[in-house]
């Protein structure tokens, strides 16, 4: 760690890996700003945190920061760190994907994760789109929106990743937006904090892909739809269908207490060997 900068500045790695890559108005630097306060304000000893990434846009936050880092395959990042944590479970261990990253063909990893609560921290960069790899339709693109692989409109149904992650018995679900930053920020720290599987589902914009294709306008105007068409799980409640319908929610979903993947194993080795009775 470099030990003369101030701020979220010193877990960068800017001597070697700035400019970065991202586009401008892109809404992945909004979210692994958010990242590095979180660290900052709980404390966490850089030497003890793990980025795992995998590919796509959002997979070179590993890249930027100066943790322990793996840059790994597409859709795999989560079974990478599943193995660094079942061999360090004293690291605390993020995993940054996009929105293809984790749900197409990372998907299986993802639901598994989550239903064996393993303690790790899953940050989806959900921007709607494969914005690295050509702007093809990912599993959270929404009807009738173009892609380069749905020129004439997307007829699939998307994913919705918070109704995913809690069906397959995440520990801790949340959703926010680049927006919202503040509202982030507390997302991110307790996300981080919770002890088992953790997902945050970040609504970021892709101005120059997934903009361009369905004329969004600037990056000002993506996130003024942010601004507009978040909702706040609280606000919500007492709203008529009608009047939620062109809304997405944002807030924390789930919050419960589960047995710990690691933990459990854990208890199983050592039962095992005879280190504890049963």
């Amino acid at each position: 760690m470099t030990q003369d900068k101030e701020g979220i500045y010193k877990y960068l790695r800017t001597e070697k890996k700035f400019p970065l890559m991202w586009c401008s108005g892109c809404g992945n630097g909004i979210v692994l700003g958010s990242t590095l306060r979180a660290i900052d304000t709980i404390g966490l000893d850089a030497n003890q945190v793990a980025v795992v990434s995998g590919i796509g846009c959002s997979g070179r936050a590993s890249t930027y920061v100066d943790f322990n880092t793996l840059h790994t395959t597409h859709g795999r990042a989560l079974t990478f760190a599943t193995g660094l944590k079942l061999a360090r479970p004293e690291m605390t261990v993020l995993v940054v994907m996009g929105d293809g990253d984790a749900l197409a063909i990372g998907g299986n990893h993802f639901i598994h994760s989550a239903r064996r609560n393993i303690d790790l921290t899953a940050i989806i960069y959900n921007n709607y789109i494969y914005g690295m790899t050509g702007g093809q339709i990912s599993p959270t693109t929404p009807p009738q929106m173009i892609a380069s692989t749905a020129r004439a409109g997307n007829i699939e149904a998307a994913f919705d990743v918070v109704k995913l992650a809690e069906a397959a018995g995440a520990s801790f679900v949340a959703r926010g937006t680049a927006f919202h930053v503040n509202q982030l920020d507390e997302l991110m720290e307790k996300a981080i904090r919770k002890k088992g599987f953790s997902v945050l589902d970040v609504i970021t914009q892709c101005p120059p892909i997934y903009g361009r294709y369905n004329r969004l306008g600037s990056a000002t105007n993506m996130m003024r739809w942010q601004e507009e068409h978040a909702l706040e799980l609280d606000e919500a409640e007492g709203l008529s269908e009608e009047e939620v319908k062109d809304k997405f929610l944002t807030g924390v979903f789930v919050d419960e207490e589960r047995p710990e993947y690691c933990e459990e194993y854990e208890r199983l080795v050592n039962r095992v060997q005879g280190k504890e009775g049963g």
